[in-house]
This record gives structure tokens, sequence and C-alpha cells, in this order.
């Protein structure tokens, strides 16, 4: 199997990445969320990254996108209280674009229930609504504390914590339970299939 995973400098994702690795081929997609994090943020992906494939014994494809393009017409035009929501939705199409590309079975992502807005059970079945190719969440049932110990066991751990800005994207009362509909009204200020598109197409590609 091949697993498109989107994996960040955070705690979660890359220890969802590693696992989905045991089962089959893991092609990376990083969101480069500059200008909302610091510069060295995408220092740091690279040196996770280069952790992660040596723990998973395996050469692996990596996309980097210019995520930074998609948050700023987000906070442009849409609402800011469905930012998070609209930024997943986005991370969630780049995705499967990409997939589909790769000819990938599923997209993996660090998701655990209730841990930030974007993850409460309603707005991930909002977030992933229209998005046609599998999503699969393997840490989904597991807490923090458990994450973090699957991180320090895996080495992953010490790389990520070392992330010292938080996303400046994200607004003060991000909504918890939001409405499809309103949702969906709010993307399409975006003209969001060119947006992805754009985005998909300057991909930097490389490989650890």
């Amino acid at each position: 199997m091949r697993f498109v995973c989107l994996t960040s400098t955070g705690i979660d994702s890359p220890v969802a990445t590693y696992m989905m690795a045991r089962y089959g081929e893991v092609v990376m997609v990083h969101a480069d969320n500059r200008p909302f994090i610091d510069e060295k943020e995408i220092e740091r992906f690279k040196a996770l990254v280069s952790h992660l494939t040596k723990k998973i014994n395996r050469e692996s494809k990596i996309y980097v996108l210019d995520h930074g393009k998609g948050l700023s017409a987000i906070k442009k035009e849409c609402r800011s209280v469905y930012t998070c929501i609209l930024c997943k939705r986005l991370l969630l199409k780049y995705a499967s674009l990409l997939a589909e590309k790769e000819k990938a079975d599923a997209i993996v992502t660090g998701d655990s229930l209730g841990q930030v807005a974007s993850q409460t059970l309603r707005n991930m079945m909002v977030e992933q609504h229209g998005i046609k190719t599998p999503v699969l969440r393997p840490l989904i049932g597991f807490d923090k504390e458990e994450i973090v110990g699957l991180a320090k066991e895996i080495g992953t751990y010490d790389l990520s914590i070392k992330r010292s800005v938080p996303c400046s994207a994200v607004p003060k009362h991000p909504s918890t339970r939001a409405d499809l509909k309103r949702v969906l009204f709010e993307e399409k200020k975006l003209q969001v299939n060119a947006l992805v598109e754009s985005i998909v197409d300057g991909a930097k590609v490389f490989k650890l």
C-alpha cells in the first residue's frame, strides 16, 4: 500500500506517519505555513523528517507546499472563526490531489479526538466532506500522554518540541461545531480548486 501522510513538525503527525510506514510506502506532505510561523520552521521539518526516514529505514518522497499562500487567502476572504477548518480542508484537498498523482491508497493525518478545534468529531466530518480519498487517523483513540510516549519511543519528540512559535493564523475563538453549509459558503470565496492546484503545482519535491 501507499499513503500520503500530512506531516508537520508537531508531535502527532510524525508518529502517525511512522505507524503507517509499517503497512506500506509513505509520501510525506508538509505545509509550509510561513509567514504565519517563524523562518526556522522549515529547517526543523527537514531535521525531523531526516530522522523519521532513518527510523522507517526506507527512502521517502517529500512534498513541501506553500500553505502560507492558502492561509493568506483564508485570512483575507473568510470569517476568522472558520480559519482552522478551512485550513484543514485545504490540507486534505492537497493530499487528495497528490494521492491521485502518486497512486496512493489513502491519506494519513495525525488527528486525535478533541485535542484542538479542528479535531472535534463534528469538525472532522466537516473537514473531510467531499474528499474522495480515504482518510486514515491512526491516533484517533490515543490521548496526548500516549502520543507523547510513542514520539519519545521513536525519537521524534525532542525534535518536535523545538517548535517555538505557534501558528499566528489561528483565531482567538475557532469554531468547534462548524456548520457544513456555512463552511462551504466561506470556502467558495477562495476559488478553492484553482488555489489548491496552484499550490500543489508549485510544490518543492525531494527524497530522503
